[in-house]
């Protein structure tokens, strides 16, 4: 590559900060097509495991194969641990068992872990295959520990030191190692038992003098994780209490593993994700998904939905009388609904993602409550003075603009209240309330609305 084309890492997010530039893809693909071995490489060189994974979850399976193929023995651990789920078992079928080797040996147990829980039988044995033994065994007690937990969060590689040891001692010992992790921020000190008993980072280890007892450099925030603690639970408490590392126990106690902070916020960033596609009745999965996954995790929601504009259509035809006699009525009806369903979205998106972050409690739920009522209750009286001009200026008729005003307010009410109380209650008995919640409260608004504005207008109108 001659000196005016040579490309830098930043010059390949120039177009949209930290995104693929097309014109770099396109030479990527270009020299896939020419089975260009030596351009490829000068042109992924540059590139991080992290957008070397963007790249193949962006192209079609023909190039990612070829692609694949030509890249070889370049092909990092890294990119696997990158990968999204849905293409990861794609790809390993791909790579040669050589280069599958190379890259399974660089990665962390952690990171093995991670790659093997979403794989089938017979590609978990290949990459324990190619591992070494005291690696191996390592990633299979693990994997024993129950499925998102934090045992299989944990990596196995821990820089720990005696409590009677000092700062010389300590720092002797990272440089005589060869097998340090190859990301970490603490040492931790344990006593003879190998519980753990605090944590020293590296920054103060290196600016104290060599005869400082560690103990005396232990930091005042030190939390210990259950090797079978949820994930989810991890990732909290490293949120909660702005933790770098922790150390994970046996049943015993005793030391078996660290979690770093970069795989408690991939959990809770995967948490984040699976809360928004569940509110939005879409599951987990990807753009890399095939037609036939997307679709059945999409039809039940769906399904749910037609059930639900049912129910809403039954309260309607309760009214088809009212209806025929005043015209307006149905040109109104669906703004009231629509009102309704966007204020009791707002609130259940609140009061999920408080429950998400335990922000929301048997505590504070009532005074959650009444605040989002109230909010419902403020909104609609001025959305119903708003609705009222528009009744008597549209339709020339005071009492079907005071009808919708007071069906407004009915109905925001309700939302409110529903958009607060639903996934309070769902969780209460067990049931996800990022899943189910939209659902009932979708039903809720409708029906109300319609039924308010409807029962209202056949009192007043007829």
């Amino acid at each position: 590559m001659s000196r005016g084309d040579e490309i830098s890492g930043s010059d390949i997010v120039q177009e949209d900060a930290y995104t693929l530039d097309r014109k770099h893809v396109a030479q990527i693909l270009y020299a896939v097509d020419t089975n260009d071995q030596a351009r490829l490489a000068d042109l992924m060189e540059p590139l991080h495991a992290a957008d070397i994974a963007d790249l193949l979850e962006q192209i079609n399976a023909f190039d990612r194969a070829r692609l694949i193929r030509i890249y070889d023995r370049e092909f990092d651990g890294d990119i696997l641990s990158e990968l999204d789920e849905s293409i990861r078992e794609e790809v390993i079928a791909v790579l040669t068992p050589q280069v599958l080797a190379e890259a399974v040996r660089d990665l962390d147990s952690d990171d093995v872990v991670d790659l093997l829980e979403d794989l089938e039988e017979p590609q978990q044995e290949a990459i324990l295959g190619v591992l070494e033994d005291s690696d191996r065994i390592a990633v299979e007690q693990s994997l024993s520990y129950p499925e998102s937990s934090a045992g299989r969060l944990m990596q196995r590689e821990v820089v720990m030191a005696p409590e009677h040891w000092t700062v010389g001692q300590a720092i002797d010992l990272m440089r005589e190692r060869s097998d340090l992790p190859t990301q970490f921020y603490h040492v931790v000190v344990v006593d003879p038992r190998l519980h753990p008993v605090g944590n020293v980072t590296l920054g103060r280890i290196m600016s104290s003098r060599r005869d400082v007892p560690l103990v005396d450099l232990l930091e005042e925030t030190f939390q210990v994780i259950p090797a079978d603690q949820d994930e989810e639970d991890v990732a909290y408490a490293f949120n909660q209490y702005h933790l770098i590392s922790a150390p994970v126990v046996d049943d015993e106690g005793r030391l078996v593993g660290v979690i770093t902070i970069d795989d408690a916020m991939v959990v809770l960033d995967e948490e984040h994700e699976e809360d928004i596609l569940r509110l939005a009745g879409v599951g987990e999965g990807s753009l890399s998904d095939r037609v036939i996954n997307t679709t059945k995790r999409r039809f039940p929601w769906l399904a749910v939905n037609l059930v639900t504009a049912v129910l809403a259509s039954m309260v309607i035809a309760l009214f088809e009388a009212t209806i025929a006699q005043f015209v307006a009525l149905a040109v109104l009806m669906p703004i009231v609904a629509s009102m309704g369903g966007n204020a009791g979205t707002q609130s259940l998106t609140v009061a999920v993602r408080a429950l998400a972050t335990r922000d929301l409690t048997g505590s504070n739920v009532w005074r959650v409550i009444r605040r989002e009522a109230l909010v419902g209750l403020v909104n609609g009286l001025i959305f119903a003075v708003v609705m009222g001009v528009v009744g008597i200026v549209w339709f020339g008729s005071p009492m079907l603009g005071a009808v919708i005003g007071v069906a407004m307010v009915i109905n925001l009410v309700v939302a409110g209240l529903a958009g607060t109380a639903v996934p309070v209650i769902l969780e209460k008995v067990g049931v996800d309330p990022a899943l189910a919640s939209g659902a009932f409260v979708t039903t809720v608004t409708d029906v109300v609305g319609f039924f308010a504005f409807l029962g209202l207008a056949a009192l007043v109108l007829l």
